[in-house]
């Protein structure tokens, strides 16, 4: 295979935060085995060996949890030597790392710089819509620290970028919090749609997003975004910009984004592989990296039949105007029917609210864009 991506959670679902929203919390306690702790020095060295030799260009590896921090930095160490010892194909290695930021010190920023991590960290915005779902083990808001965190890889010039979740409170503030991260330069913006756990009627919790609220976070965030790509001052915000290279021909990067789950390999610590990080339970294991080669991994995802689900076109979306910017949306929001089925895209509504708003203004941006590399 050309292209390789692995999502590694080095220290399965343990994490030094406890937000209220955690998608993998929910995903963990629907599990057998609730953690799998530590991923041990040869479960990483079966892991990285396999998919550098199944690798024939580029490798993208990821590491995510929980807190993938938590299992210390000389893990990492380890990562970098065995990527350099096992890369015989001489591939293109990418290394990322999503973080909640609590607790990190100057010896990880100048590790992550030194060695070319790009940094996701997560930041629900302005103090208050932040603290009121991202809170440590005590109960106490996080914001003051992961800024701190922040501030320290500005200092130590840490490629990172601004995910922050689109929950109740972030939706409503989206002005403020667009305002504030211009303020401190964050120049590269995620957001994430909230999600409620799994198999539970949406919308119950507090910080639980609706439809409308979604869709009305969406186009008020691009109302600010365009007019300051208008001004020459524009950030980049990920969906947007996906959006865009879309109409000009693109396949989008963002894997929720194409309609049809992609080869993705979430690698849990104790080597299992699973077909997507939102479905890492036992019903979707595909087998263990110790023991089977990336080609069998891939023959089981086909045998279960996962990709191919995800083909599945609601007849509603078929006939949107908006479906070729849509595709039906990321699998995790559309729910299963009574036949097997998936349906149509919890946030259908919000799209198309979106997409009536925004989509004259986003074909100008896609010729500007295309006027520049004639």
């Amino acid at each position: 295979m050309d292209f390789v991506h692995l999502l590694i959670k080095p220290s399965s679902g343990m994490c030094n935060l406890n937000c209220k929203y955690c998608f993998y919390h929910d995903i963990v306690e629907k599990r057998e085995q609730r953690s799998y702790g530590f991923m041990e020095e040869d479960t990483l060295e079966r892991v990285i060996e396999k998919a550098l030799a199944y690798a024939k260009k580029e490798c993208t590896i990821a590491f995510q949890g929980g807190e993938p921090t938590l299992i210390g930095l000389d893990f990492f160490k380890k990562v970098v030597e065995l990527q350099k010892k096992y890369n015989r194909n001489h591939v293109v290695i990418h290394n990322a790392i999503q973080t909640n930021g609590y607790g990190l010190d100057g010896e990880w920023a100048d590790f992550l710089r030194e060695n070319h991590f790009l940094v996701g960290i997560s930041l629900d915005g302005v103090k208050d819509t932040h603290d009121e779902n991202r809170l440590d083990p005590r109960g106490n808001g996080t914001f003051s620290k992961i800024m701190q965190t922040i501030q320290l890889f500005e200092s130590r010039k840490v490629e990172y970028n601004i995910l922050t979740v689109v929950n109740r409170q972030t939706a409503k503030k989206i002005n403020k919090i667009y305002n504030f991260y211009k303020k401190n330069g964050f120049a590269y913006l995620q957001f994430i749609p909230c999600l409620d756990p799994l198999e539970e009627e949406p919308g119950q919790h507090p910080y639980s997003l609706t439809p409308k609220e979604y869709g009305a976070f969406l186009k008020t965030l691009f109302d600010l975004w365009y007019q300051d790509i208008k001004r020459g001052e524009g950030v980049s915000v990920r969906q947007f910009e996906n959006y865009i290279e879309m109409m000009l021909g693109y396949p989008p990067e963002a894997c929720g984004m194409s309609g049809i789950c992609g080869y993705q390999h979430v690698v849990e610590a104790d080597g299992s592989v699973y077909p997507c990080d939102f479905y890492v339970l036992d019903q979707y294991r595909l087998g263990n990296l110790k023991e089977e080669s990336l080609e069998q991994i891939n023959q089981k995802r086909q045998e279960i039949g996962f990709i191919e689900a995800s083909r599945q076109v609601d007849d509603a979306c078929k006939a949107c105007r908006w479906y070729a910017l849509c595709r039906g949306g990321c699998r995790r929001h559309r729910p299963v029917k009574a036949d097997g089925s998936l349906g149509l895209n919890y946030f259908c509504e919000s799209y198309r609210m979106f997409f009536e708003h925004a989509a004259g203004r986003m074909e100008e941006l896609a010729r500007m864009v295309a006027s520049r590399h004639r």
